[in-house]
């Protein structure tokens, strides 16, 4: 079975070194040089050129270009892992069985857009891990393979990220000789339920203090590294803000939300929330804060 291996981020590599352990027949692998907006990005065309495989970087995976590559391998199947643009018909219908993707959803529910990070912000107690033959929709396409991942309250987008990634490299081993034997099944998904998220933008990752204590923590833990972070505003300029905890202490009603209720020799800062207190653990904030101050 040929595969030809569409991806550009780290998990994008991870499922290749899985195949390629695999003995998997990989060959071509499209990546991109750089990317403006996927902070996990991963060029692959080391990995690929150290393994003998032929690269290709391009920008938009549906041109003509691409889409020549693509053809000129006769691919049996296509494997697009971690890419941000939608495929068209004219790569879709490329190979036998088509275009194989991943989301790390529990599909129909939670399509689209930063599925990582909305899970968390969200505050859900679990994900998942689902690999499915793309259609022209977005995540809409038969399922192959699917597992559930729990959410605990202390993970953050790391250790979410480690924990998908670890589930759907065991999901690639078990399906893998499926795909090859042609004994696998496809599960439609069902299309009166499920919703699709949307794309978050600069303002959705700003903190305000007139926010729960665990609507911020939240927040804060969803868009710590790899992603961009959560930030405040402080002097009219943003600081990152990467891991806070709740302070399960007795706090004043009285007092305003942001208000800046005592900076620690280590550099924490507990605020008053709307409900409680959290406290600032790691953060850039290049001035000293000081105590009796509003964030």
């Amino acid at each position: 079975m040929k595969i030809l291996y569409i991806g550009s981020v780290v998990f994008s590599e991870c499922a290749l070194r899985k195949l390629i352990s695999l003995g998997a027949d990989i060959v071509g692998v499209i990546t991109k040089k750089e990317s403006l907006f996927n902070a996990d990005f991963s060029d692959l065309g080391y990995l690929a050129q150290s393994h003998g495989i032929p690269v290709m970087h391009t920008k938009d995976i549906n041109s003509p270009q691409s889409e020549n590559w693509i053809r000129s391998h006769s691919p049996d199947l296509v494997m697009c892992f971690g890419w941000s643009n939608l495929i068209k018909n004219n790569i879709l219908n490329i190979a036998p069985l088509g275009v194989l993707g991943f989301h790390p959803s529990l599909l129909p529910y939670n399509r689209g857009r930063h599925p990582l990070i909305w899970a968390l912000a969200l505050g859900l107690e679990e994900t998942g891990s689902t690999f499915f033959f793309m259609d022209e929709g977005a995540d809409t396409g038969d399922i192959l393979s699917q597992e559930k991942i729990a959410i605990k309250k202390q993970d953050d987008a790391a250790s979410l990220y480690s924990k998908i990634t670890d589930q759907a490299l065991l999901q690639i081993t078990d399906f893998y000789p499926k795909l090859e034997s042609g004994s696998f099944t496809r599960r439609p998904q069902p299309k009166d339920v499920g919703n699709k998220w949307r794309k978050r933008g600069e303002i959705d990752g700003k903190i305000d203090f007139r926010m729960s204590s665990t609507a911020i923590y939240n927040l804060v833990r969803s868009l710590t590294k790899p992603y961009l972070g959560a930030h405040v505003e402080y002097r009219g300029e943003q600081v990152k803000i990467w891991k806070i905890e709740e302070l399960r202490t007795e706090v004043n009603r009285n007092l305003e939300p942001g208000l800046v209720l005592d900076v620690s020799h280590d550099g924490a800062i507990a605020v008053k929330t709307q409900d409680g207190v959290v406290s600032l653990l790691v953060h850039e904030f290049k001035n000293p804060v000081i105590k009796g101050e509003y964030l």
